[in-house]
């Protein structure tokens, strides 16, 4: 496959054709966020730059002068600003610019982490953009880049090639690695990217002092993709209290190192309610082959829950299924506030598992999947036709999502 164009090409040229709001886009880094917006955009603004700074700091006429905002054009032209809420006013300017010249340039904006991270003072930007989370390549953008079908949201299934599945099984998702496919690459760029996460983006833009506590918590995060948190066992761990360890896995989320599962407790029975699961966003390094699908299964899921909710097709939620007798379903994904799928999870086994049918059953979900992740693809629609659960390969389902 090529480097030339991802999904997100397709998402923001449909946004740019239909809205003048201004189009954030947000993710972790080296996710190909400046990349894909680059390639929409006639004027580039980088607030590390330091002559972009300047411009930005002499104030939105000027700005849009330079962009071309202030002239007679055939066409609107497009500016990027990257990194810009790194500037403490970022927020009064982009109203400025965009009050003024809204009709005149359209906007996109980037940033390494969440942008409602970063709500500090300054008027409200309600109604004047539109959110995208930016997610690494999956199964279903190495087989097609093209935006899926409002009436029905999951696509058709397609085969991804192996040699692309492999890669992103070993490599994972990010472009860089996934696209070199070279092993030793891949396991330096993720440790300096860890690095980088840690000693850069928390130390500078959070209050949190005690970095080498904080990097010992990561380093327990590392090794627990897929598992439920104990804030208290980490804690104790890390030596700080429990409210700590719950606001620094909070930063980490929104410096996207991982992401927490929250369990569904909606017409189940003796559920939990509490204890969250964490899944890392890079599935590559981990070495249980156990968590290690079951992570490559929740970021696919994400990025699929993200996708259709950004681009407005529903409101969509990720959870998962336990109660106090210990029985389990990894996924559950609900839309519009009723479930429509639930998801488990095998490397190689493809018995089927009661505790799927079970909850099934409890939550009233019209369809229930096994996906198996060694599994070769079968040419058909998991979505055909609600019903009992199904063994699916994970070539096939995943295909069909986002």
């Amino acid at each position: 496959m090529g480097t030339e164009s991802r999904i997100y090409d397709a998402l923001l040229a449909e946004h740019l054709a239909d809205n003048r709001q201004m189009a954030f886009v947000s993710g972790p880094r080296q996710v190909g966020k400046t990349t894909t917006c680059r390639r929409h955009a006639d004027n580039y603004c980088n607030w590390d730059n330091v002559d972009d700074r300047e411009l930005v700091l002499a104030g939105p006429a000027r700005l849009a002068a330079g962009m071309g905002a202030n002239r007679l054009s055939g066409t609107i032209p497009v500016a990027l600003f990257d990194e810009l809420h790194k500037f403490p006013g970022w927020k009064p300017f982009l109203k400025g610019i965009y009050d003024t010249y809204g009709d005149r340039l359209r906007i996109l904006v980037t940033g390494s982490s969440r942008m409602d991270v970063y709500r500090r003072g300054g008027d409200s930007l309600m109604g004047r953009y539109f959110a995208y989370r930016m997610h690494p390549f999956s199964v279903a953008e190495t087989v097609s880049r093209e935006l899926p079908d409002v009436e029905r949201i999951v696509r058709p299934p397609g085969m991804i090639e192996a040699a692309d599945f492999e890669a992103l099984w070993h490599h994972g998702g990010y472009p860089e690695p996934f696209l070199r496919r070279d092993i030793r690459f891949s396991r330096r760029w993720q440790s300096l990217r860890l690095k980088q996460l840690v000693r850069e983006d928390v130390r500078d833009l959070t209050q949190v002092q005690q970095i080498d506590q904080m990097e010992v918590l990561v380093q327990r995060l590392s090794r627990q993709s897929g598992r439920q948190l104990v804030y208290g066992n980490l804690a104790r761990e890390v030596r700080v209290s429990a409210d700590t360890v719950r606001r620094w896995v909070a930063a980490l989320c929104d410096f996207h190192l991982g992401f927490l599962v929250r369990p569904w407790f909606r017409n189940v029975s003796r559920s939990l309610r509490k204890e969250p699961k964490w899944y890392l966003r890079d599935w590559a390094d981990i070495e249980d082959v156990g968590e290690k699908a079951e992570t490559f299964l929740a970021c696919h899921l994400l990025k699929a829950v993200d996708g259709w909710n950004d681009m407005g097709f529903g409101r969509f939620e990720l959870g998962y299924l336990r109660d106090r007798e210990k029985r389990e379903v990894d996924f559950l994904v609900a839309r519009d506030g009723r479930p429509w799928f639930l998801v488990e999870v095998k490397h190689r086994d493809e018995s089927m598992s009661r505790t799927l049918k079970y909850f099934q059953d409890q939550v009233d979900a019209p369809f229930a999947f096994q996906v198996v992740v060694d599994a070769d693809f079968v040419d058909a629609d998991c979505f055909a036709m609600p019903g009992p659960p199904l063994v699916v390969p994970a070539r096939t389902f995943l295909s069909q999502l986002l």
